[in-house]
């Protein structure tokens, strides 16, 4: 039996901003006491808690138990997509660790380096590695290390290195089918993948070319007189798997299947596989050594080598640093921590959305903004907001997603518009904050200042303010056909 008044009252001003300050707070308290472990479960114990906050709230206005347990049903299954989809993303990181398909993408990138264009070339090198594992953190903390390391060896700017490494990382990050932030953002608004990637593209793409030409300019007014092939360990892959391009099979696989439209959790799944049987074909001793079994080269090894590397992620251990912790990742079980933050954030956005929380927040902005232009401005400045605010990129993912889906529709704007419109803002901006995790991260892995390498991380300075453009001229908005709204079962 229901022991609240069946007609919810209407929210209050105040009662509505309870649950965005005590999120506020946990998230920045979080980060504060734990600095960048806050995302290995204190960011989760956030989001959790201020869901439930939220959850209060609609108890007291009035709404029974059931709608509320009703709504957290509904985040779940808006996200079920997304969960098998990084599941298998885990896969395949594992997978294409041990079939030598990244070791062979970061060993070709390193011999194309050549002083003269520095900077520009680690941008160009991050963004490919960043789109072949769609993770901006893991190519700053490998490539990136390596790129900074070899820039103080050649006395160029490690700052300039930095916004290279990150502008090009995020690139990647954006547009990469593997990366659980495309994912996300393409889910919260129910677009499928690879129409947000194609629709990513359109702004992503100038934002980068844009950052391509300022490191072309200022590396052509850098003098280097030292070599690279000698400052970086990352050329010593070549020691530990089979370089050949033969090892990109798997990759070439994903693309065509993608181009075919085969459901982004089914092609990264097959990819997955096929690296499994790659890295049996070409790659035998890195399944020996992953398994630790040296005097026995069975059937049954490889098997179990692959499976465990779709379970657990590949690791070597060859006592090179930078090539183990390259290498060293992957598994279904690494898309765990990431899955319960993305639970926890759309959890809270959903019950805000739901019992008209956000509608209560948003609705004063939105009557100012009588364009497409002023309303792309104010998502955009939501977005870098809850960056700056919340001090997570999640967060700054998703809640724009449920803040602004209704107005997008109400206004007959395409979904995809929107989603990319979060993943500029939202995404590309986190590294720019000092305290926000993305930031914190980059600055203490590359071991450059935030405020330091801020003025050059081009592309993510770029991007927001191309998406911002498109929206005040109108450039690749996408139009809703007449009676077509988005997706009801969000």
């Amino acid at each position: 039996m229901e022991v609240f008044p069946p007609n919810p009252k209407p929210n209050n001003s105040v009662h509505v901003l309870i649950p965005l300050v005590v999120l506020i707070g946990l998230i920045g308290g979080s980060v504060m006491l734990f600095g960048l472990g806050a995302i290995d479960g204190p960011v989760q114990v956030a989001l959790i808690l201020s869901a439930t906050v939220a959850a209060m709230v609609a108890l007291k206005n009035g709404n029974p138990w059931s709608a509320v347990s009703a709504a957290e049903g509904k985040a779940l299954a808006s996200v079920s997509g997304a969960i098998f989809i990084l599941l298998a993303v885990g896969a395949l990181i594992g997978t294409w660790n041990m079939a030598g398909t990244i070791p062979t993408l970061v060993y070709y990138g390193i011999k194309l380096l050549q002083p003269n264009w520095f900077y520009l070339a680690a941008a160009v090198i991050c963004a490919v590695v960043s789109v072949a594992i769609g993770s901006s953190w893991t190519t700053a903390g490998t490539i990136g290390v390596g790129l900074v390391g070899i820039a103080l060896a050649l006395g160029v700017s490690p700052a300039v290195t930095a916004g290279a490494v990150i502008s090009g990382a995020y690139f990647g990050d954006k547009t990469s089918p593997l990366s659980e932030t495309t994912v996300l953002s393409a889910q919260m608004v129910e677009t499928d993948l690879y129409t947000h990637i194609r629709a990513q593209l359109w702004t992503s793409g100038p934002a980068f070319l844009i950052a391509l030409v300022v490191f072309a300019v200022i590396g052509s007014q850098t003098e280097v007189t030292a070599g690279v092939e000698t400052v970086t360990d990352l050329t010593k892959l070549s020691q530990l798997f089979w370089i050949t391009p033969l090892t990109l099979a798997p990759m070439l696989l994903l693309g065509f299947l993608s181009y075919r439209k085969v459901p982004p959790s089914l092609a990264i799944m097959v990819a997955a596989l096929v690296g499994g049987l790659t890295a049996i074909a070409l790659q035998p001793q890195a399944i020996i050594r992953f398994v630790n079994e040296p005097n026995t080269a069975t059937p049954l090894v490889f098997i179990k080598g692959v499976w465990l590397a779709m379970a657990n992620g590949f690791s070597e251990n060859s006592g090179i640093v930078d090539v183990d912790r390259l290498l060293s990742r992957g598994g279904m079980d690494s898309m765990l921590i990431t899955l319960w933050i993305i639970i926890g954030a759309v959890t809270f956005g959903t019950i805000m959305e739901e019992f008209g929380m956000l509608a209560k927040l948003i609705t004063p902005l939105l009557r100012r903004t009588r364009t497409t232009g002023g309303l792309f401005a104010t998502a955009i400045a939501t977005a870098i907001g809850l960056n700056i605010f919340a001090g997570d990129q999640y967060i700054a993912l998703v809640l724009p997603a449920r803040m602004f889906r209704v107005e997008f529709q109400n206004r007959g704007l395409q979904p995809q518009n929107l989603s990319r419109l979060a993943a500029d803002a939202g995404t590309v901006t986190s590294p720019l904050v000092p305290w926000n995790s993305c930031g914190a991260f980059m600055a203490a892995t590359l071991g450059v200042s935030t405020f330091l390498y801020l003025p050059f991380a081009v592309f993510n300075i770029a991007s927001p303010i191309v998406s911002l453009l498109y929206g005040i001229t109108g450039f690749k908005i996408e139009k809703l056909p007449a009676g077509v709204t988005f997706p009801e079962d969000l």
